[in-house]
C-alpha cells in the first residue's frame, strides 16, 4: 500500500541500476567501523536499514588517501584490506533488494582527529587555515594531485568489485575538492588555482578518473554544499555555476546537495541541523539545481517524515530524499510508511544527543529515542519472554514508557504508574522551551510504542508500598525520575530567587534584569536565556562551565549560542554561585577563586542539578519482589541514559 505515497514509492532508474523508492540513507559517519573495515555491527547497522524497506543507502565517507586521515573510525578504500568486509556489507544490504553506493573521501584540512592522537601533516588547495580545527594545512604539490585523482579512481575501482552498485564523490562541506572549488580557500597560482576553469579542474579529474574505473552499468555521483555558510565557502550562486559545468560534462550521474562546511562552527551545524532549523530546508536550492541540469537530484536536509518527503518529490524539487536520522530513529519507516501506517512512525526530533553526539565523542552512534539503533546485535530482535510476568512499572517519564514498552512488546503483563496527569516527566519542561517544541515528539513516540505492545497505563496515581502490595507484581520497575535541586543559597531570604522548573512553566514574574546560575551547562540554561531574553529582559548567563551548553552536542549548542549573542545575552564562563543579595548575585571563578559580582539584579534564576526521587526504592527494600531502579531516579542525567535503561530493563525482565 503506497496510495498516500505514489511519488515517493516509485522507482528511479540511473544508469544501469534501479532504485525501489526515492528514500536514501545519506553517506553519515557512524563509529562503527572494524580498522577501516566493515564488521558485524556496521553490517547489521546497515542491514536494518535496508530490511526497513530503504530504496538506497550511501555508506559513510571512505578514505581514498594515505593523506586523507581524518578520524580513527570510518571506512578506506586505500588498499584491498577493507574488500572482504566491504563485501559482506553491500551482499547484506541487496539480500533485501535494496541498493547501495560508496562515498570517496579526502577531508583535506578538515580533519577531526587520527589513530595517535598526534596532529597530521593536512594538505589543501592551499595553506589556507580552517577556523573550526585550527589547522593549517600545507599546499598539496601536484605530484600528491595526481597520486590522489588516482587513487579516487583506484577506490572507486576497490567499491565496484566489492559489490557496490555506485559510487557518490564527496565535494560538500567543505572537504578537499570543495577547497580547491573555493577562490577564497584556493590561492595557487598554477593549472589548479586562479580562474574558474582551474579551480574545477581537480573535480573534474577526479570525476574522469572514477569513471574510468566503473562499468558503464554502475553509477558515479557528487554530493555538494549549495551554500557553505562561511566566509570563504562556496554560495549558492556559486555552486550553482559548478553543478551546470559538471551537468554539461556527463561525467557524474546525479548531484546530492546539501547545506554547511566542516570549516566553520556556523557552517558546521547543517552537517547534521538541529530541531531549530525547518525540516526540508535546502529542497528549495535542490529545485535550482534541477532547472540547471538534466540528471537527477538528491536532497537532505531534516527530512523526517514521508509526508515531508512526498512533497518534495511530487512538487519536483528534487527526485530522491535522504532520510539518514529519520531510519536512525526508526529502521522502518520507509516499510511503515508503504503501509500506510504513519503514526506507528517514531519521528526523529533532531536532538543530535547519540547520533552525531556519539560520533563525535568518539563513540558509534546510537539514537535516543531508539537506542537499539546501533546495537542491533544486541537489541535488535525481541526475543519473547520465556515466562509471562506481572510487572509495574511506577513513573511515565522515558525509563518508564520505554521499559513498559519493550516488556510489554515481549509478552509480559504490564501496567505503568503515572504520578501527574500527563506521560513524559522532564520532556514536558524541554518542549517549552523556544525552538525545543518538537522534543515533545519522545513522548508521543514512547506513548505509541506502549500503545502497541498493550501496556495498561494508569495516570493521577502515585505508586507506593501498599500499592505494590495490592497489585502483587512479579517486578516493579522503578522510573520515578528526578525533581529540581533547590539547595539553600546564601542571602536568598533577601532577594528573588526562583528555580529553572518554575520559570520554564511561567510560575515566576522574573523582571527586567536577571541573572541565570547555570551547573548543569546543557539545554536548560541555554533555553531560559533565550526566553527571557526574547521576552524583553536584560539576561546574564553564568556557567559553571567554559560555556552555556558545554555538556550538549555541540551543532545544537553552536546554534543556540549564536541565537543567544543576537539576542544580547552576556556570558560569564567558569562562574560558581556563591551567593545573593537583594540587587546583586555573587559568583566565585573556578580557577582563579576571584569573585565575579552581577549587580542591578531583579531575580536569580538558578539551574543546579536535579535530585533523585527514589524513595520507593527504599520503601521496597524487603519486598519480596524483584525491583530495578532506571534513569534519574538512579541518579540524574539525561533522556538518552533514561530511555536506554528502559529498554535494559525491559530486555532483562
Amino acid at each position: 500500500m503506497t496510495g498516500s505515497f505514489p511519488n515517493l514509492f516509485s522507482p528511479l532508474r540511473i544508469r544501469g541500476v534501479e532504485i525501489r523508492n526515492r528514500i536514501f540513507s545519506t553517506g553519515h559517519g557512524t563509529f562503527l567501523a572494524e580498522d577501516g573495515a566493515p564488521g558485524d555491527v556496521m553490517i547489521a547497522y546497515h542491514e536494518a536499514r535496508a530490511r526497513g524497506g530503504a530504496g538506497l543507502i550511501i555508506t559513510e565517507a571512505t578514505e581514498v588517501h594515505e593523506s586523507a586521515a581524518y578520524s580513527h573510525g570510518i571506512l578506506q578504500v586505500r588498499n584491498d584490506d577493507s574488500g572482504p568486509g566491504l563485501r559482506r556489507l553491500t551482499d547484506a544490504v541487496h539480500r533485501h533488494d535494496c541498493r547501495i553506493f560508496g562515498q570517496l573521501f579526502h577531508p583535506g584540512r578538515e580533519v577531526l582527529h587520527t589513530t595517535d592522537g598526534t596532529a597530521p601533516v593536512s594538505y589543501s588547495a592551499s595553506a589556507t587555515a580552517n577556523e573550526r580545527f585550527h589547522i593549517m594545512p600545507r599546499e598539496m604539490p601536484v605530484s600528491l594531485i595526481t597520486e590522489v585523482i588516482e587513487a579516487y579512481g583506484a577506490g572507486a575501482g576497490r567499491m565496484i568489485n566489492a559489490g557496490y552498485d555506485g559510487v557518490e564523490v564527496i565535494a560538500s562541506q567543505g572537504y578537499l575538492p570543495a577547497q580547491f572549488l573555493s577562490p577564497r580557500v584556493n590561492r595557487r597560482g598554477d593549472n589548479y588555482g586562479g580562474s574558474f576553469e582551474n579551480r574545477m579542474r581537480f573535480l573534474r579529474e577526479i570525476g574522469e578518473s572514477v569513471r574510468a574505473a566503473l562499468p558503464d552499468d554502475r553509477v558515479a555521483g557528487l554530493r555538494i554544499s549549495g551554500d557553505e555558510i562561511g566566509p570563504e565557502g562556496l554560495q549558492p550562486d556559486e555552486t550553482l555555476e559548478i553543478i551546470s559545468a559538471l551537468g554539461a560534462d556527463g561525467v557524474f550521474d546525479y548531484v546530492n546537495v546539501i547545506a554547511g562546511s566542516s570549516a566553520t562552527l556556523g557552517g558546521s551545524v547543517h552537517i547534521v541541523p538541529p530541531m531549530n532549523i525547518d525540516p526540508g530546508y535546502v529542497a528549495p536550492f535542490a529545485q535550482a539545481v534541477k532547472e540547471r541540469v538534466d540528471m537527477p537530484v538528491f536532497v537532505a536536509g531534516r527530512i523526517n517524515q514521508p509526508q515531508k518527503a512526498e512533497a518534495i518529490i511530487a512538487s519536483g524539487q528534487a527526485d530522491m530524499c535522504g532520510m539518514t536520522r529519520a531510519m536512525i530513529a526508526d529502521p522502518e519507516i520507509a516499510n511503515k510508511a508503504a503501509a500506510g501506517r504513519t503514526d506507528d512512525i517514531r519521528a526523529c526530533i533532531a536532538c543530535n544527543q547519540a547520533c552525531i553526539g556519539h560520533i563525535l565523542e568518539g563513540f558509534g552512534l546510537s539514537c535516543l529515542q531508539y537506542p537499539e539503533t546501533g546495537r542491533e546485535l544486541e537489541y535488535g530482535t525481541r526475543i519473547p519472554a520465556a515466562q509471562v510476568r506481572k510487572v509495574l512499572v511506577a513513573g511515565g517519564g522515558p525509563a518508564g514508557m520505554k521499559a513498559a514498552a519493550v516488556a510489554a512488546e515481549r509478552g509480559h503483563d504490564v501496567t505503568l504508574y503515572e504520578g501527574a496527569a500527563r506521560l513524559g516527566g522532564q520532556v514536558l519542561l524541554a518542549q517549552l522551551l523556544p525552538g525545543r517544541a518538537e522534543f515533545g515528539g519522545l513522548v508521543t513516540n514512547l506513548a505509541r510504542e506502549m500503545e502497541l505492545a498493550g501496556v495498561r497505563v494508569v495516570l493521577n496515581t502515585t505508586v507506593d508500598r501498599a500499592l505494590v502490595e495490592a497489585e502483587a507484581p512479579d517486578v516493579v520497575i522503578i522510573a520515578t525520575g528526578a525533581t529540581v535541586n533547590k539547595p539553600s543559597i546564601e542571602g536568598a531570604e533577601e532577594a528573588h530567587v526562583v528555580d529553572s522548573w518554575s520559570v520554564i512553566r511561567d510560575e515566576a514574574n522574573v523582571g527586567t534584569d536577571v541573572v541565570i546560575a547555570d551547573w548543569r551547562c546543557d539545554w536548560i540554561g541555554l533555553g531560559l536565556a533565550e526566553k527571557l531574553a526574547t521576552a524583553g529582559s536584560r539576561v546574564r548567563l553564568a556557567v559553571n562551565g567554559y560555556m552555556p551548553g558545554q555538556t550538549i552536542q555541540q551543532y545544537v549548542r553552536d546554534r543556540w549560542l549564536g541565537d543567544l549573542h543576537k539576542l544580547g545575552v552576556e556570558i560569564i564562563p567558569l562562574a560558581r554561585l556563591y551567593g545573593v543579595d537583594s540587587d546583586t548575585a555573587y559568583f566565585q571563578h573556578t580557577t582563579s577563586g576571584e569573585p565575579i559580582i552581577c549587580d542591578g539584579m531583579e531575580t536569580l534564576v538558578y539551574s543546579l542539578g536535579h535530585d533523585s526521587v527514589d524513595s520507593l526504592g527504599a520503601d521496597l527494600a524487603d519486598w519480596s519482589g524483584e525491583t530495578r531502579m532506571i534513569g534519574d531516579a538512579m541518579v540524574a542525567r539525561t533522556a538518552e541514559e533514561a530511555v536506554f535503561e528502559g529498554l535494559k530493563a525491559g530486555v532483562a525482565v
